[in-house]
């Protein structure tokens, strides 16, 4: 146990930690689109595969539960990973490089995590804590979707994900040790189509329930 807790204490640990966390939300993020996706069939299609979800039972309360306690250590040790790479470099660069792979996604990471974190406190707000007495989930969404302010910021949100994603997905791979001059560029076009497909397939879905309310 001791090395256990050396291991994910060091800093190639919590590296680790951030990689096989973040790839797992990846994984969640594909099944909750593929899912989502069932919006295009109508109310009838996505009521369904919600009551389907529902059926699961005890599957979904250990899998929400995992998803929490995976995004508790995934905030935390990019949070403790950035106070330490600031302490490390106390004098802020007077210009800003580009070089060495550096991107918009890169640069920004700490900073849409931030936005992430307050977008799901207010998703599950809207759609997984809210009243669903008397209602469907398909209502519930169209409600939500009804707002226009509502509409922007999901949309923004969603654009904020794909800048996360498109960093990050490649940069798992890279830190758990796929980093062969062979696969990288793949795996990093991979991750740029898989933040799109992300970004425009959730982006899309308000504008959608909009235009047919």
């Amino acid at each position: 146990m001791g090395w256990f807790i050396k291991t994910f204490t060091s800093s190639i640990g919590k590296k680790w930690l951030m990689a096989i966390t973040g790839l797992s939300f990846c994984g969640f993020l594909t099944s909750h689109l593929l899912g989502n996706l069932t919006l295009y069939s109508g109310k009838d299609a996505f009521n369904s595969y919600a009551e389907h979800l529902h059926s699961l039972g005890v599957l979904i309360s250990v899998s929400e539960k995992g998803l929490l306690f995976f995004g508790i250590i995934h905030v935390l040790t990019g949070l403790v990973l950035f106070i330490q790479n600031i302490k490390s470099r106390p004098v802020r660069y007077s210009v800003k490089k580009s070089a060495g792979g550096r991107t918009i996604g890169s640069f920004t990471m700490p900073y849409t995590g931030l936005v992430l974190i307050a977008f799901i406190v207010l998703h599950l707000i809207n759609f997984h804590f809210v009243d669903k007495t008397g209602t469907t989930i398909y209502q519930i969404v169209q409600e939500a979707f009804s707002k226009p302010v509502y509409i922007i910021g999901y949309i923004f949100a969603m654009i904020v994900v794909a800048v996360h994603v498109s960093h990050g997905f490649w940069s798992a791979f890279q830190t758990l040790g796929v980093n062969h001059p062979k696969y990288m560029p793949f795996i990093r076009k991979a991750g740029i189509a898989f933040s799109l497909i992300v970004g425009l397939g959730f982006g899309f879905i308000p504008v959608f329930i909009s235009l047919t309310i």
